[in-house]
C-alpha cells in the first residue's frame, strides 16, 4: 500500500479531501492529513504544522495553485515518489519543479484512480 500525504484536509463531508481521507483508508493506504483546522477524520488527526519527517510514497494535493507555493520545498524535501494534482488543483509550474527534482506528477482525481484500481 501508499502511505499518502492528504494536503488540503478538511473534517467536511462535502469535501473532496475528506472524502479521499475515507477512500483511501477503505482502501488500506495509511494517511497522513495536513489541514487548516485541527480535527480528525475516523481517527486520523488533521494535523495544521508541517511535518518535515512524514515518510509518504504519494502526496495528493487539494489545494488550489496559489496556495500551493509555500508548500513547493516542503513537498519537495518529503522524496515522495509522485505527486497528484486533483481537478483544480492543476499547477505547471509546480508540476515542472517537482519532476526537475525526480518526483513524478499526475494530472488526476484521489477518488477516481482509487475506484478503478489505478491507484
Amino acid at each position: 500500500m501508499k502511505p499518502t500525504l492528504v494536503i488540503g484536509a478538511s473534517n467536511r463531508p462535502e469535501k473532496y479531501a475528506y472524502k479521499a481521507v475515507k477512500s483511501l483508508l477503505n482502501h488500506g493506504h495509511s494517511v497522513c492529513a495536513f489541514g487548516r483546522m485541527k480535527s480528525q477524520i475516523d481517527g486520523i488527526e488533521i494535523e495544521t504544522e508541517w511535518n518535515p519527517n512524514w515518510k509518504v510514497d504519494t502526496v495528493t494535493l487539494y489545494l488550489n495553485p496559489q496556495n500551493q507555493v509555500e508548500y513547493y520545498q516542503k513537498i519537495i524535501d518529503l522524496k515522495p515518489k509522485r505527486v497528484i494534482f486533483n481537478p483544480g488543483t492543476e499547477n505547471e509550474t509546480f508540476q515542472d519543479l517537482l519532476e526537475s527534482n525526480g518526483i513524478s506528477t499526475e494530472i488526476a482525481c484521489t477518488l477516481v484512480l482509487l475506484s478503478i484500481n489505478e491507484y
